[in-house]
C-alpha cells in the first residue's frame, strides 16, 4: 500500500501488482509513525525525493488507541509543517499543569504566563496527529508512503545503503544514499545496523485509558508522585481525560486483572476527588517502562530518531516529543547538506545530528529517570529534599521556568522549522522553501 506519487496503489483493499521495480530516494525512512511522517513532510518540503517505509496498513497505523502531552515545542514544530489548520481544533491546551506529592499538600502549578505562550501543553491524540500527517503525505508529490511494507534486510553497498522490503507487492529493493531508522524502541533497521545501546527495564508498567471525569477538566493537567510511581491525568477534547498509571510490574498486572467497578475505584482513590466520578471510556492497555539509549545515533548511511534511538520513563512525556525534536534537527542537518551537495549519508554530515541531539537527549532520560527514582524513594532525608524543592520551584519563579523550559525542550538548540512555527501560517511564509 502507498500514497503518494508512487507506481503502486492507494487503496488496502485494491489488487497489487506482482511486478516491483527497484525504488530510490534521495532519503528512505523505516518506519512510518509520527516521527517518521514528521521527518518525511519536513525533507520533502524542501525539494528532497523521501520514501517512507511502514510495517503496517494506512489504518493500521491511525488505529493506535494513545494520547499524548504535546510540548510547545513540538507544536511549533507542526506548525511550521502548516499542520497547525488540522490539529490545533481537535486537541486541548493546557491552561495548567498541577505536580503534586501523593498526599503532601505543596501543589507546583505550571502555567502559560510563566512561559507567555497560549499553553503549558496540549493535549493530543495518536490518531489526530497521524491523520494530518498522513492527509499532508497525500499532498506531496515528491513523498512515496509504502505501507504495508516489511523490512527483510538492509546493508550497504558501492556508497549506497540497501533495503530489501516484503509487502503485497512482493519482495523488492530500495536505494538511497541514507535510510534513517524510526521503526521505535524493537527498530529493526537499527538491529541489522547491530547498533550498541545502553538501558534498562525499569521495575513498574504503566496503565493507559481514557476516561470521562463528573466535573470539567478545566484544561488542567496533573500528575501526582506516589512511591509506586506516578499517575498523569491529561485532559483531551470532549471533556475526556487520558490516564497514565504507573506502578511495580505485579500491581500493575493486579490491577489490570480487576473488574471495572474495583479498577475505578482503585483509580479513583489513587488521583483524588478533584473531578468527581471517574467513567472509564475505553479498555485499559499495559506496556513494561524501560530507558534505552543508543551508543551512537548513525553509521555509515544510516541514522537513527525516535524511539529508535532513545526510550525514557513515561513521567513528564517526554518520549515522542524528543523524537519530534529529533526529526525536526536531522531534516535541517540533511537540508542544509543538501544545499551544499554535500552526501547526506555521509559520518561527516550524520555526526552534525549527533552531535546536536544525543546530547539533549541524555539530559531529557537522566532527568526523568533521576524524578522518578527521586519520587519512589522514601529515605526520610531525600523525602525532606524533595519537598523542598517542590516549595522552591512555586517561590522562585526563575526555577520554575528553567524546569518548564526543560520539559518543552526549549534549553537546547531549538530545530529551525520550530522557529518558523513560532511565526505562525509558515505555508504562506516564503522562507519555508529556503530555511536553510
Amino acid at each position: 500500500m502507498t500514497i503518494g506519487t508512487s507506481p503502486f496503489p492507494l487503496s488496502d483493499t485494491q489488487p497489487q501488482s506482482a511486478v516491483c521495480p527497484p525504488l530510490t530516494g534521495d532519503v528512505v525512512i523505516v518506519g512510518g509513525g509520527i516521527v517518521g511522517l514528521t521527518l518525511a513532510l519536513a525533507l520533502a518540503d524542501a525539494g528532497l525525493q523521501v520514501v517512507v517505509v511502514e510495517a503496517k496498513s494506512l489504518s493500521g497505523v491511525a488505529a493506535r488507541q494513545q494520547a499524548y502531552a504535546l510540548s510547545i515545542t513540538s507544536a511549533d514544530i507542526f506548525k511550521g509543517l502548516g499542520l497547525w489548520p488540522q490539529i490545533g481544533p481537535q486537541i486541548t491546551a493546557f491552561q495548567r499543569v498541577c505536580l503534586v506529592e501523593g498526599d503532601y499538600a505543596q501543589v507546583v502549578d505550571f502555567w502559560p504566563s510563566d512561559l507567555g505562550t497560549e499553553a503549558v501543553y496540549y493535549g493530543a491524540e495518536h490518531g489526530v496527529l497521524i491523520r494530518a500527517l498522513q492527509g499532508a503525505v497525500m499532498a506531496t508529490p515528491n513523498l512515496r508512503y509504502l505501507t504495508s511494507t516489511r523490512l527483510v534486510h538492509w546493508e550497504r553497498q558501492s556508497g549506497e545503503s540497501v533495503a530489501e522490503v516484503t509487502s503485497p507487492d512482493g519482495h523488492y529493493r530500495i536505494r538511497s544514499p541514507l535510510m534513517v531508522a524510526a521503526d521505535g524502541k524493537q527498530s529493526a533497521l537499527r538491529q541489522f545496523a547491530d547498533l550498541g545501546s545502553f538501558g534498562w527495564q525499569y521495575w513498574q508498567s504503566c496503565i493507559t485509558t481514557v476516561v470521562e471525569p463528573e466535573r470539567p477538566h478545566q484544561a488542567t493537567a496533573y500528575e501526582r508522585f506516589w512511591p509506586s510511581g506516578p499517575l498523569a491525568i491529561l485532559p483531551l477534547p470532549g471533556q475526556r481525560c487520558q490516564i497514565v498509571w504507573t506502578a511495580p510490574h505485579a500491581e500493575a498486572e493486579a490491577i489490570m486483572a480487576l473488574s471495572e467497578t474495583e479498577f475505578m475505584t482503585q483509580l479513583e482513590q489513587r488521583f483524588g476527588s478533584q473531578l468527581g466520578r471517574l467513567q472509564r471510556l475505553s479498555v485499559p492497555a499495559l506496556f513494561p517502562v524501560q530507558r534505552l539509549h543508543c551508543d551512537r545515533y548513525l553509521q555509515h548511511r544510516l541514522a537513527l530518531v525516535g524511539d529508535a534511538a532513545h526510550s525514557c520513563h513515561p513521567v513528564g512525556g517526554q518520549g515522542l516529543n524528543m523524537g519530534i525534536r529529533d526529526a525536526a534537527a536531522l531534516a535541517e542537518v540533511l537540508i542544509a547538506a543538501h544545499h551544499r551537495q554535500e552526501d547526506l549519508g555521509s559520518p561527516t554530515v550524520l555526526r552534525r545530528y549527533e552531535g546536536w541531539r544525543r546530547p539533549e537527549n541524555w539530559v531529557i532520560l537522566t532527568f526523568t529517570d533521576l524524578l522518578t527514582r527521586t519520587f519512589s524513594n522514601q529515605i526520610w532525608p531525600l523525602v525532606r529534599l524533595r519537598r523542598l524543592g517542590l516549595v522552591l520551584l512555586n517561590r522562585v519563579p526563575v526555577l520554575k521556568r528553567l524546569a518548564l523550559r526543560l520539559m518543552i525542550g526549549r534549553l537546547g538548540r531549538l530545530p529551525r522549522l520550530a522557529l518558523i512555527g513560532q511565526r505562525q501560517d509558515p505555508r504562506k511564509n516564503p522562507a519555508m522553501k529556503n530555511w536553510v
